[in-house]
């Protein structure tokens, strides 16, 4: 090769290098090994640009005192990059330190704030204060997320807010509280938090308030035995609008604050118009052997107990086919109620999360204290089988005044607005349990799952579809899948099997072999003519046997 081949070839090749490095930023690649693919970025996220009339800028704002002890703000600016990567330029993606940027003063009044960490040096420990927090800016909108310590829900709250943005929407949805004893921050706190960290504008509206028909979708907790015809007739006219309900309700009342009795709830009408709609809310509950393991204190003692009213439904019991349930990772129940389907004409019925096959059900005396176990039982022979536990209907919903005067309210001059004539095309979701959102699931520890359930029967409420498939590839497994006690059991021994007994048989197995095959590739000591022990003969010398 002459020199001036060799030039040109180096020319070329370090050429080659400056433009790969010009259109890096262009181009990426991961290669992503998981079973959800959970740590690439879905297709409705490397799509987003496609909506994007103007630039999106992504700010992380992390402190460099974090990126030094943790490998997580690495990963989060990974994904943020991964964004930017297939925006085709409508995202744009910054990482600043707020200290160095002498952002500190404007941090809090962004809404992202300070957290405290643990750190050591030289065996001396240390309280640092970091910020590790992403704001989202579209024209003169913004969004915050105040606090990021976690890619679990990342790219579902990136995603979902950024099209909020770019829409101009915000997040909204409305909650009643059906039950006069019960209030939304105190015992449904866990969601109300939940939905104001994943940018909710959540607005909460006593039973009978008007409905609005922009409101994107409800939440309606409780309510059997104190919302009335008033009540009601604002909701059956926001679903003959269009809107689209979620209805957490109870078949059966539990004295939780006493010893656990219950009783059939007194129906004032909505659980006769949620059945009117497709789904009837038995006044029975539901019992399965695949049940979740609480804490039940007897005197001074502390036991856990297998408390089958507490249902751990598993990734089995989910309906594949729905988008909701497609990569169903388990939701767990409280004394649910079990649900018949009945849709009328126009509208379609789907079973979303089913009980284990080892489910049955309790019908009448209902007694749910752990000290009266053997009373569970009872029914167990004649209702053993799979029970519904949470359903979606959607289609053109009947009126459930339909034929019937407009309800008042007495001493009120207030009157209701007329039933809209034309009904439009909604969505329902039903669960027989109103505690599944509420304060059970921080003691059983449910709440990834449950909220999880929650947030994606909002998105279909709220016809994004393509969204929920987002947070279904975050799901993990339990590790009390197996809830069946003859297959745990046999889990168990075939594991004990393996671990104590044959992995070190097969370690001394394959020293045995080593050895062995060591020994026989040794060389032999032989002397002249390949007798053992003899010496070697002078070179030129030949000796006869």
């Amino acid at each position: 090769m002459s020199r001036k081949q060799a030039s040109l070839i180096m020319f070329l090749t370090v050429l080659c290098l400056i433009l790969g490095f010009l259109i890096s930023g262009r181009l990426w690649f991961r290669l992503d090994l998981t079973r959800n693919k959970a740590y690439t970025i879905s297709k409705v996220s490397r799509e987003l640009y496609q909506e994007i009339p103007d630039q999106v800028r992504i700010t992380y704002y992390i402190s460099d005192k974090l990126v030094q002890v943790h490998p997580l703000p690495g990963e989060i600016a990974d994904l943020l990059q991964e964004y930017a990567a297939y925006s085709q330029g409508k995202i744009r993606f910054v990482k600043r330190d707020p200290a160095k940027a002498g952002l500190l003063g404007a941090m809090e009044q962004m809404g992202i704030q300070p957290q405290q960490i643990r750190t050591v040096e030289q065996d001396q420990s240390s309280v640092a204060m970091v910020y590790s927090g992403i704001s989202i800016e579209y024209l003169d909108s913004i969004d915050v997320l105040p606090v990021v310590f976690s890619l679990t829900t990342l790219e579902y709250d990136l995603t979902s807010r950024i099209r909020a943005l770019i829409r101009g929407k915000d997040r909204e949805c409305g909650v009643i509280v059906g039950d006069g004893d019960r209030q939304w921050e105190r015992d449904y706190g866990i969601f109300a938090q939940s939905l104001e960290q994943s940018g909710y504008s959540v607005r909460l509206m006593p039973p009978g308030d008007e409905i609005p028909d922009t409101l994107p979708y409800l939440f309606v907790l409780g309510g059997a035995e104190d919302m009335d015809d008033w009540a009601l007739y604002r909701i059956d006219r926001y679903i003959r609008l269009g809107g689209k309900v979620l209805f957490a309700l109870d078949g059966v009342h539990i004295n939780t604050a006493g010893g656990l009795e219950g009783r059939a709830m007194e129906d004032k009408g909505l659980l006769g118009m949620v059945s009117h709609y497709g789904a009837t809310v038995k006044p029975e509950l539901a019992l399965d052997q695949a049940a979740l393991t609480v804490p039940f204190q007897t005197g001074r003692q502390v036991r856990l107990v297998r408390y089958p009213f507490w249902i751990s439904a598993q990734g089995q019991g989910g309906n594949r086919n729905h988008p909701v349930t497609a990569q169903f990772g388990g939701l767990d129940f409280f004394w649910p109620s079990p649900l018949e389907l009945n849709p009328p004409q126009g509208v379609e019925a789907e079973i979303l999360v089913s009980s284990s096959p080892r489910a049955w059900l309790m019908t009448r005396d209902f007694n749910a204290n752990p000290e009266s176990a053997y009373l569970y039982e009872r029914e167990q022979e004649d209702s053993l089988g799979t029970k519904t536990l949470a359903a979606a209907l959607s289609g053109v919903f009947p009126s459930w005044f339909e034929g019937q005067p407009k309800p008042v309210r007495e001493g009120s001059p207030e009157e209701l607005p007329d039933m809209s004539g034309a009904a439009r095309t909604s969505r329902i979701i039903v669960l027989g349990d109103r505690d599944l959102a509420g304060s059970f699931m921080q003691v059983s520890q449910s709440q990834d799952r449950n909220l999880d359930f929650l947030f994606l029967c909002a998105d279909w409420l709220g016809n994004d579809d393509d969204i929920i498939g987002i947070r279904n590839r975050q799901g993990g497994g339990r590790l009390d899948k197996i809830s069946d006690p003859g297959k745990r059991e046999a889990a168990m021994a075939f594991s004990r099997i393996i671990n104590v007994y044959l992995i070190p048989l097969l370690v001394i197995a394959l020293g045995f072999f080593m050895a062995w095959k060591r020994k026989s590739q040794a060389p032999l000591k032989t002397g002249v003519s390949g007798v053992p022990g003899a010496s070697p003969s002078p070179e030129g010398v030949q000796i006869d046997e």
